[in-house]
């Protein structure tokens, strides 16, 4: 009778496998057959389709209809093959030319009267349908979404629609992407935070390199303000970055504002969060706190009240910028390249080394408070600085020589130009020959550098940590080379290495 062949895409992960739909009609009774592992939804796609297509004025085949949803051994869930399956059955049917199936995915769910409704986790597919060189045609209330991909993106309204542009009757308009989203929303300025000039070159130097920053204070020392204001001097991102982000935030189930889709995500989950919510899962494999962050920040506040576990969860992103998820029968990789902020009390009571506050806590809550927080963990962390409180008249009349964010992005974005240039990369992600090559040290630098491994017993991580900020410290101060003063600075932002 008929057989038609066209493509969609699943939603698991970043890279949107493609599934192939292939619908055969055949003589025999009346029968309408699913296979390919289909989950509820989709096997309740078959009345949906029934329903749309009488509605829409076409005949249902009163034959033996098989969709084959492939690869067979990939669970399908959602509502999404809706409309291919529809187009499939009217191209076996002989009313769309099979041909013009050839270069085009089509995405939606339809409702029984034949219209369209939107489909959640698009964006990825529209991006990998872009790739490999195919258009789509997606829901109407979808088009915003689908469009920032920049694929050709035709949206329709219901099924009518779709099959008269199929059938080269009435052509549908393709849509526009929008340029809104390109300017970067007002963040908290820095000029808010009174005092802490030390951590704010902390916050600095930690922008320019992506490098990951622990604050350590007493309560109401001003850590949170500061971990706040960092997306205020952070560059903005690239089209491809932003388009990366945007798809995990569509992954999500949360949408993609059109608004905001080139503002660096900045998530700060409680620390009651779970590990599940903290590094994703659950029964669909959604992405979670820190691939919501791909490409932005992760402010974990309290960080020694979170659960062990979730903390140690976050070492193996921290180094691959990947989290790899695996369930029964499914698995997916999500992209996870956050810089991390954290905060924290120097001890349970918090006023551990306060000059105005006595300190409750004996040195075994305390030893047993910062073990909460794993070695291999802190030595992921580039820079932990203390943020002291700061002096009475500074919270009055404030800095004479304080800086707003606008001064210091325009450092921290001429310091990201420069690394981009020499190595095609931050600092913070230097390693192998990529990190000898960028940040070779001088005699004086060397012998520096070794003294203080010596004294502060540094592990061959934490020592290519120093070279890294190091070089983020040259590049702000626009040195080709690492001088001694350099690593010294570099040094003095590791404040735990030195036990204080």
């Amino acid at each position: 009778m008929g057989l038609a062949i066209l493509h969609c895409r699943a939603q698991y992960g970043t890279e949107a496998p493609r599934v192939t739909i292939e619908v055969f009609l055949s003589g025999g009774l009346p029968v309408f057959n699913l296979v390919g592992m289909p989950e509820t939804a989709v096997r309740e796609s078959k009345d949906r389709v029934r329903s749309a297509l009488l509605s829409s004025g076409f005949e249902f085949p009163q034959s033996r209809i098989t969709v084959s949803l492939g690869p067979a051994e990939m669970r399908k869930t959602g509502g999404r093959f809706d409309l291919a399956v529809a187009a499939g059955i009217l191209a076996a049917n002989r009313e769309i030319p099979v041909k013009k199936l050839a270069d085009v995915e089509l995405y939606g769910e339809l409702a029984l009267d034949g219209s369209l409704r939107a489909v959640p986790a698009l964006l990825p597919s529209v991006i990998k349908a872009r790739k490999a060189g195919r258009s789509v045609i997606v829901p109407h209330s979808n088009a915003a979404e689908a469009a920032l991909a920049r694929a050709v993106v035709f949206p329709a309204t219901n099924l009518r629609q779709v099959v008269d542009h199929l059938a080269g009757r009435s052509a549908l308009e393709p849509a526009v992407a929008s340029e809104v989203g390109n300017d970067l929303p007002a963040f908290p300025d820095l000029l808010d935070v009174r005092g802490q000039q030390s951590a704010k070159r902390a916050l600095e130097v930690a922008a320019a390199g992506c490098h990951n920053l622990l604050l350590i204070g007493p309560p109401g020392t001003g850590k949170s303000m500061l971990a706040r204001r960092l997306p205020g001097i952070l560059p903005s991102m690239s089209e491809d970055e932003a388009l990366e982000t945007a798809a995990v935030c569509s992954l999500a189930g949360t949408g993609v504002s059109v608004e905001t889709w080139r503002t660096r995500p900045f998530r700060a989950p409680h620390h009651t969060a779970s590990a599940a919510a903290l590094v994703g899962g659950g029964r669909e494999l959604g992405p979670g706190e820190i691939s919501r962050a791909h490409n932005g920040v992760l402010f974990m506040d309290e960080l020694p009240e979170f659960n062990r576990t979730v903390l140690e969860a976050l070492r193996e992103p921290l180094e691959t910028g990947v989290i790899r998820l695996a369930r029964a029968g499914m698995h997916a990789d999500f992209p996870a390249r956050f810089q991390l902020i954290a905060a924290m009390n120097p001890c349970p009571c918090g006023y551990l080394g306060d000059a105005k506050s006595d300190c409750r806590c004996s040195q075994d809550r305390v030893v047993m408070y910062r073990n909460k927080v794993s070695g291999p963990l802190l030595d992921r962390i580039d820079l932990h600085v203390e943020v002291l409180r700061p002096p009475t008249a500074a919270l009055r009349d404030g800095d004479s020589d304080a800086e707003d964010s606008a001064t210091v992005a325009e450092r921290v974005g001429a310091a990201r130009q420069t690394q981009l240039q020499r190595q095609g990369m931050v600092n913070a992600r230097l390693d192998g020959k990529a990190l000898s090559r960028n940040c070779g040290l001088d005699s004086a630098g060397w012998a520096l550098l070794e003294r203080a491994a010596d004294r502060f017993n540094l592990s061959a991580r934490a020592h290519q940590r120093i070279l890294r900020v190091a070089r983020t410290v040259a590049d702000l101060a626009t040195c080709k080379k690492i001088a001694p003063p350099h690593i010294a600075e570099a040094l003095s932002l590791r404040c735990l290495d030195r036990r204080l």
